[in-house]
């Protein structure tokens, strides 16, 4: 007698032909939960975190600075430190979502329902990026009253902040498929993460850099979402506008096909 094994969501959501969107949106917005319930630690603590660099910069160094190609030191600083923000947390809540399910055994409750891996990339970069934008719109309304924080393009800002922090997003979904413990993804933030946010000129202009160190900088993707952001509020860049749009759709379109086929082969997922 032939022995079927029963349909997986991703099987039956396929054979259904349409997008799941009930599945979807129940998944999204249980991401969202996850954070805004214990938003303290979620969105003001990052807030009083960043706060904290703009004051460090600008009362120990920032006179000693003065302007930034024209621009007063804080204004400079004060974009850098919101994309900071969007890029660490988007990673920190996509990330740590597949890790404590993993952790927790669960994550099988996740994959057995009508969702495609699509889907699942989806609903799970989508609530990273939330989170990330959130992040972002707190830090900046809290900066704006101590630096002059006024739009010059909001194109530029509305796409370096959702590109970047849905690349994040993504990021950490395959740093939670990837690491089997906490100390693996302690080291993705500590040897990778937080190196690139810093060395993306969020405290400097790259324009200071030796000609070597500038070239460097340019294969970071975080320096382009950073210096994106920044022109959108102060109408300078250090690099090319264009080639950083087309960098973070690359790495976006990149990454999602990764994410796509982590879920889709069960890769650390399913025992």
């Amino acid at each position: 007698m032939q022995h079927t094994h029963p349909p997986t969501g991703s099987e039956t959501s396929a054979s259904l032909g349409h997008p799941n969107w009930l599945g979807l949106k129940t998944l999204y917005l249980r991401e969202v939960r996850r954070f805004s319930k214990v938003y303290i630690q979620t969105i003001l603590a990052p807030v009083i975190t960043t706060l904290v660099f703009l004051a460090i910069f600008t009362l120990a160094i920032g006179k000693l600075r003065g302007d930034v190609d024209g621009i007063p030191f804080i204004d400079f600083l004060a974009p850098g430190l919101i994309m900071m923000a969007v890029i660490q947390n988007s990673f920190a809540n996509a990330s740590s979502s597949i890790m404590a399910a993993k952790m927790q055994g669960n994550i099988i409750d996740t994959l057995m329902p009508p969702l495609t891996p699509n889907e699942l990339v989806i609903a799970y970069s989508s609530g990273g990026a939330t989170r990330g934008v959130l992040v972002g719109i707190a830090v900046g309304a809290t900066m704006s009253l101590f630096a002059d924080l006024q739009p010059q393009s909001l194109l530029y800002i509305v796409f370096y902040v959702i590109s970047s922090a849905y690349m994040l997003a993504m990021l950490g979904i395959i740093g939670g498929i990837w690491a089997d413990r906490q100390d693996h993804m302690t080291v993705v933030n500590g040897f990778i993460i937080t190196p690139l946010s810093f060395l993306s000129g969020t405290f400097y202009s790259i324009d200071r850099l030796p000609e070597t160190f500038q070239a460097i900088a340019l294969f970071n993707p975080f320096f382009y979402a950073i210096d994106g952001l920044r022109a959108g509020f102060t109408g300078q860049a250090d690099g090319p506008l264009l080639a950083g749009a087309l960098v973070l759709t690359g790495m976006n379109i990149c990454l999602w096909v990764i994410c796509q086929h982590l879920f889709a082969t069960g890769y650390k997922l399913k025992a």
